[in-house]
């Protein structure tokens, strides 16, 4: 069965994956004079964490009566509302910052409704903007992770209560409540590492000496002030709070202790009156909130393509291609190596795990800026931006990649490795006969997964990229830049179809294969 081959393979991926992780980290460390924050740079610390915190407490908030009006209600399209959910996780993150632009902006619907009201202005830039941009990222993260828990209370114990004769309130006190307090900090604490490391909100909605994240302080340091001492003391600094969360976050789950139930499917109890019109507003609202702005970017970007300049059009066409062609090879990376980490894994092994894993504690930015250190004395950093790009893509989308595949691939080894190995089975033939046909679905889903993430990054690429090395985000982030808004929306449309068309084309393939 070639365990061993398994093992040893699975052993050099968690070293590269180790080198890739610590190499920049050492020359972090060797390129920091002093660990001394100045004043600008503890600015960017509190603001960074109080951002992060604001937009993980504000989205858990408005997740719960979210989550919990889908829970209690059945109506026509919700199956597709809650699957929608899962869409702003692959959206490029350019794309919705520009969505929410036209939606917020100073010239967007939402304030020319305030100016016909007679009512002041909202500025979506600064720290209501990045909280804001979070906000609508995280918060269908958050109504699934909810969601979930309300789905694992036996549909005995709503039965049970309805049978004590409990109003509402108690129902939510002795049953839904103990639910709330298992899953809320956990998935605070998740949301709260991802508003961490988002540099492109910082980088579009942030900025000036009040709303800087660490993360946009590295890039500033290292592409405006060219401080590359600086620039490896924040990045230090963001490691540092990425791996200190992400501990925490691993460990806070607690257990629902609600006990075994006979499996059946239920929810809550769904009262009338004012509770359905108020679960009503909830759903609409969430649903509004989230369609909104993917709304404007499709009608600010259709009638623009029609009126791009040519030089904007090859522009947009060779940056498409070069996005296209880092997403696939991302994706190769870190199928190839999530699917050996995964066998390894499976066999009873505790290090694979950890090895796949390990990349969430890093950032694109912290590991993009030890990477110059390291390369800029030895060649020119725009040679190597599409490369480095596609190692650091694959690198950060490894662990979703793993453990999207291991529960299958442990079901996979306890069902049929001892018939496998009765049968003399070889490495090749048990890929191809037991592993690849089973796997093909959670394989599909995170290929398509790897590569919508990977299309739609803002990260590394903007520190290494010169003129001729953009990728489409990074070109829509310019033409933003430069008030060219109506070619940022087209450009971002073209950047929102190859993501999604990625991401269903092999999901499509993962599903259809496995039913051949």
């Amino acid at each position: 069965m070639a365990d061993r081959a398994v093992t040893l393979i699975a052993a050099g991926l968690a070293a590269a994956v180790l080198l890739l992780l610590l190499a920049p980290l050492a020359a972090l460390g060797l390129s920091t004079r002093s660990l001394a924050l100045s004043e600008a740079e503890l600015a960017a610390l509190r603001f960074t964490l109080m951002q992060a915190a604001l937009s993980a407490g504000l989205s858990v908030m408005l997740a719960v009566p979210v989550a919990r009006a889908l829970a209690r209600r059945r109506f026509f399209g919700r199956d597709v509302l809650v699957a929608t959910l899962g869409a702003p996780f692959i959206l490029p993150v350019i794309v919705a910052v520009l969505g929410l632009l036209a939606v917020f902006g100073r010239a967007g619907w939402v304030n020319n409704g305030l100016a016909l009201l007679g009512l002041p202005a909202f500025s979506i830039y600064g720290l209501q903007g990045v909280v804001l941009a979070h906000v609508f990222f995280n918060m269908p993260l958050a109504v699934r992770m909810i969601l979930h828990g309300w789905q694992a209370i036996p549909a005995e114990r709503f039965r049970l209560a309805a049978s004590l004769g409990f109003t509402p309130a108690a129902t939510l006190r002795h049953i839904e409540g103990p639910m709330l307090r298992a899953v809320l900090p956990g998935a605070a604490l998740v949301i709260f590492v991802i508003c961490l490391t988002s540099f492109a909100v910082a980088l579009t909605l942030g900025g000036g000496p009040r709303a800087t994240t660490v993360e946009l302080a590295i890039y500033q340091a290292l592409r405006f002030d060219f401080d590359l001492g600086a620039a490896a003391r924040l990045a230090l600094l963001q490691f540092a709070l990425c791996a200190a969360a992400y501990a925490v976050a691993t460990r806070i789950s607690l257990p629902l202790g609600f006990g075994a139930g006979q499996g059946r499917t239920g929810g809550p109890p769904a009262p009338n009156g004012w509770r359905r019109g108020l679960d009503a507003v909830f759903i609409t609202a969430a649903a509004l909130f989230l369609a909104l702005p993917l709304l404007a970017v499709v009608l600010n970007g259709v009638p623009g393509l029609r009126h791009l300049p040519a030089s904007v059009w090859d522009a947009v066409l060779a940056a498409a291609v070069r996005s296209t062609l880092i997403a696939l090879a991302s994706t190769a990376l870190a199928l190839s190596a999530a699917l050996v980490f995964a066998l390894a894994a499976a066999r009873g092994k505790g290090w694979p795990a950890l090895a796949a894993t390990l990349p969430l504690a890093a950032s694109s930015l912290v590991l993009g800026t030890g990477l110059f250190l390291i390369l800029q004395p030895l060649f020119r950093p725009a040679d190597l931006a599409l490369p480095v790009t596609m190692t650091i893509n694959a690198l950060l989308a490894l662990p979703f990649a793993f453990r999207i595949l291991l529960p299958e691939t442990r079901t996979i080894y306890a069902d049929y490795h001892r018939l496998g190995a009765s049968l003399g089975m070889t490495g090749r033939a048990w890929l191809r006969w037991v592993v690849i046909p089973r796997l093909a679905r959670p394989m599909g889903f995170a290929a398509g997964l790897v590569a919508a993430l990977s299309m739609g990054d803002l990260g590394v690429i903007a520190l290494f990229a010169g003129e001729g090395q953009a990728t489409l985000p990074l070109l829509v982030q310019r033409l933003m830049g430069a008030y060219r808004l109506e070619a940022a929306a087209s450009a971002a449309l073209l950047l929102v179809l190859i993501s999604f068309a990625l991401f269903w084309a092999f999901d499509h393939w993962g599903r259809r294969y496995a039913d051949a």
